[in-house]
């Protein structure tokens, strides 16, 4: 599966987590799993994956509208994240590339 790895989240519980216990979060392909997540973390940045964990976000009806034909109820985009544990000592450099 290509393009597996969306982009990587940079938030500040991210950036937190990245620091003191060297896990990082990904948008990854809603499709993914857990093995393929792996693959393309360690092929994409150089390092060796411990553990990966994975979310699904959205998918629910919340979305309201009211419009001239009544109320519509709009589904939401739904996303996967994934949060990937680095083996100690390693390290993925987000930022090399801005």
């Amino acid at each position: 599966m290509t393009n597996v790895i969306v982009k990587p989240l940079i938030t500040e519980k991210a950036t937190l987590e990245s620091e003191k216990r060297n896990r990082f979060a990904f948008k990854v392909d809603r499709k993914a799993n857990k093995v393929e997540i792996k693959k393309a973390v360690e092929r994409m940045y150089g390092v060796n994956v411990v553990s990966v964990n994975t979310l699904v976000y959205g998918g629910g009806k919340s979305s309201v509208k009211y419009t001239n034909r009544g109320v519509v109820l709009q589904p939401n985009n739904p996303w996967k994240k994934a949060i990937v544990t680095v083996a100690d000592g390693e390290t993925i450099d987000l930022f090399n590339n801005i």
